[in-house]
């Protein structure tokens, strides 16, 4: 990708790991960069501009020109129409660099037409050191210009006459005429807005109507009035502007001028017309907003758009709480289960936003949009974003006002359970309701022998966040049965050893010899959860019950967690010390590999198989593999050194998307991994063989960053030199 294409008021993709998540968690969704095809270089693309200069050739007018920081080069690409949006392929290279520290990190157009980029020049563009010591003094900037193109004349702007600025309106290059705007802005001259408003109404050509439209507006004489006439245009970029700055005061506008948008969104073939109307829907008041958003349900034109069914749901969920009135008659409504639009994007949506608020007021909406439902299989659907909502709801936290679930609520949702019990939503919907008929069914499927493994693998899992006390003998006698599937088997473990009882962990201590590698693996890394669990299993090493040899250093690895000086003492005495390597150690250690990396040519084909085994559970590279720590086709792999290092001592600098997190939870287990969902209620840790668990933030006493990389330290070990030189190889290809 190359690109994003912002619109008023939407939400966009971002280092979500690093910078966090929306700061709107009911906006479900948000855009991401554009479609790119042919994409070549690294992955940095920035100081990204649209050409619109007068030297360069023709063919390079609207296209969009940008550095490429580690693929060291300047390339350009075509901007191509994707209903509301855009789409874009690489189209060529407009500089590319023979020197490695070459590092662009922004673009511009001067007033000549050429185009000038500014080079940060230095050998380390990936994540460098922060403490390191920095050259400042190789910073450049190139300009690149058609042959012949001489440097424009100086021009002072505040020297011209309106008449001058004006006429520059119609100049080829947009520097001129973003500057003879500026001007006539800073002057905000009476006498120049006739000439504009006529050139904005004008039916001459599209550009010059929308360039003094622009001007108008800045210099003040943008009004209703005008407005009117403006929305007849027959250009859309018109029309569309004349609908951004209706809305971009986020006031009122008058009755006359609401009802004649009313009309118009009725009526406007545009669709990015549209687009727009959905964002200035956001910005008026509900009573002028929801009159347009409906009629864009009814005209049920845009729902397969990339933009406008999140743009109509953005625009709904900004009026769902303050405008609930205005909201709601609408969406009860029989004809909006006939729009596509309504009945696949908004109403699962508002459900859930009401669900998610968790107020009366919001389980009283929920209610009364399921029971508008026009048949059982459509309300089924709608308990599916209940559902989701409902998880979503901060509970245990101060200053929350939400409410106990609707008595009615999970009366429906039970009725319609009982209609379907095995529903993939109604079933754990019923468990978190703590429906004991519901509870029985799913235990004694679990327990059934006869039944499919992955089913009960499915059930147990729901089973192990709800667990009755009376429950705990069968299912522990499930998780010791040698004869049960060990999918089946892993799963019951964490279902007993969840609540933490003493007399479960002692049996298990017993039989831990007995269980398969797979099974004994799962359950120590459980007994090492919990502080009290972990003693009672460092004990019995001690007391020579179990053998240390049989439980893996990278596992007791976690005993540090506790931070506890006696179970340290006991790791150490069965282990050694864990400490990581010096600094020194670890250098040694890249100088070596470097030799073996020398002494022979690596087969990227072999490489690939390497990195399939080694990597590709926390690593994506190519599209194939895990995203949960970095994605190795962006980074900067062809620095062999930054690769080593990054390999020997994975915690020397961890980009603070990739930190791990240690959680103590109130029920005393300590976990630790990549947070790779967070939301007001809850977040998602997933531990380095992307296991993943969700934790409720009312249930976290402790919540930290630690500055150990989940990467163990000793994962090149694993590799022979030769398989080091094809994993290289393989990650060195272009």
């Amino acid at each position: 990708h190359v690109l994003l294409h912002g619109v008023q008021g939407s939400y966009l993709v971002k280092a979500f790991a690093k910078h966090g998540a929306l700061h709107n968690p009911h906006a479900y969704g948000f855009f991401d960069h554009a479609p790119h095809k042919n994409f070549r270089g690294g992955h940095v693309t920035v100081g990204g501009i649209v050409y619109q200069g007068d030297s360069f050739p023709d063919s390079f007018r609207g296209k969009y020109i940008a550095g490429d920081l580690l693929g060291h080069g300047v390339y350009w690409h075509d901007i191509e129409p994707r209903g509301s949006t855009f789409q874009t392929a690489h189209a060529g290279e407009l500089l590319v660099a023979n020197d490695m520290w070459f590092a662009p990190t922004d673009v511009t157009m001067g007033s000549d037409g050429a185009i000038y980029v500014s080079d940060w020049h230095d050998s380390r563009t990936a994540h460098p050191d922060p403490d390191a010591e920095w050259d400042r003094s190789n910073g450049r900037i190139y300009r690149i210009a058609s042959k012949g193109t001489k440097p424009a004349a100086p021009i002072d702007f505040a020297k011209l006459s309106n008449d001058e600025l004006l006429k520059l309106h119609s100049h080829r290059s947009q520097w001129y005429v973003r500057h003879a705007r500026q001007e006539l802005a800073r002057r905000r001259d009476l006498s120049a807005l006739e000439t504009m408003r006529q050139r904005a109404l004008s039916e001459r050509d599209e550009p010059t109507a929308l360039e003094a439209l622009w001007t108008l507006n800045a210099c003040g004489g943008f009004n209703e009035s005008l407005a009117f006439k403006l929305l007849d245009s027959p250009y859309a970029a018109v029309r569309m502007w004349t609908v951004r700055l209706l809305g971009d005061p986020k006031q009122a506008v008058s009755t006359e001028m609401a009802h004649h948008l009313d009309d118009f969104a009725e009526q406007d073939a545009s669709v990015h017309v549209r687009q727009q109307l959905a964002c200035t829907a956001a910005r008026l008041p509900a009573n002028q907003a929801m009159p347009v958003i409906n009629a864009n349900i009814n005209r049920d034109i845009d729902n397969s758009d990339p933009y406008l069914p999140l743009l109509w749901w953005w625009a709904v969920e900004r009026h769902s709480v303050s405008g609930r009135d205005e909201v709601m008659k609408r969406f009860v409504r029989p004809s909006l289960w006939k729009s596509k639009l309504g009945r696949e994007t908004l109403l699962p949506r508002l459900v859930r936003r009401y669900a998610a608020e968790g107020t009366a007021a919001d389980h009283a909406s929920c209610l009364q949009l399921l029971r508008a439902a026009p048949n059982d299989d459509e309300r089924d659907r709608l308990l599916a974003s209940l559902l989701a909502g409902w998880r979503e709801t901060p509970r245990g936290l101060p200053a929350t006002k939400t409410a106990p679930f609707s008595a009615e609520l999970a009366e429906l949702v039970v009725s319609r359970w009982q209609a379907k019990p095995d529903d993939g939503t109604l079933l754990p919907f019923a468990l978190a309701l703590k429906h004991r008929a519901a509870y029985d069914r799913t235990l004694k499927e679990s327990l059934n022998s006869q039944a499919d493994a992955n089913r009960r693998v499915a059930l147990l899992t729901l089973l192990s966040d709800v667990v009755e006390p009376d429950s705990t003998e069968p299912l522990l006698l499930l998780a010791l049965s040698p004869n049960v599937p060990e999918p089946v088997r892993e799963v019951a473990l964490v279902a007993v050893l969840r609540p933490g009882d003493e007399a479960v962990t002692s049996r298990l201590l017993v039989e831990l010899p007995k269980f398969s590698p797979k099974v004994n693996a799962r359950a120590i890394d459980l007994l090492l959860g919990r502080k009290p669990s972990a003693a009672s299993l460092l004990k019995s090493v001690d007391r020579g019950l179990l053998k240390a040899s049989n439980i893996p250093v990278d596992q007791v690895r976690r005993v540090a967690l506790f931070e506890d000086r006696e179970l340290d003492a006991l790791v150490t005495k069965h282990w050694g010390k864990l400490n990581a390597a010096t600094r020194e150690e670890k250098l040694a250690e890249v100088r070596r590999l470097n030799n073996d990396l020398r002494a022979a040519g690596g087969n990227a084909e072999a490489g690939k198989a390497v990195f399939k085994k080694h990597c590709a559970t926390c690593h994506q590279f190519r599209g194939e593999g895990t995203k949960l720590g970095p994605d190795l086709t962006t980074a900067n792999r062809k620095d062999r050194d930054y690769l080593l290092i990054s390999l020997v001592d994975p915690s020397v600098v961890i980009r603070k998307e990739f930190l791990s997190h240690v959680v103590q939870m109130q029920d005393g287990r300590v976990l630790n991994g990549l947070i790779v969902e967070r939301t007001d209620a809850g977040l998602t840790l997933a531990n380095a063989k992307n296991e993943r668990v969700t934790l409720a933030v009312a249930n976290i006493e402790v919540l930290r960053e630690s500055p150990i990389s989940l990467m163990p330290d000793d994962q090149y070990k694993l590799l022979k030199p030769q398989e080091l030189r094809d994993l290289f190889a393989y990650l060195a290809q272009d």
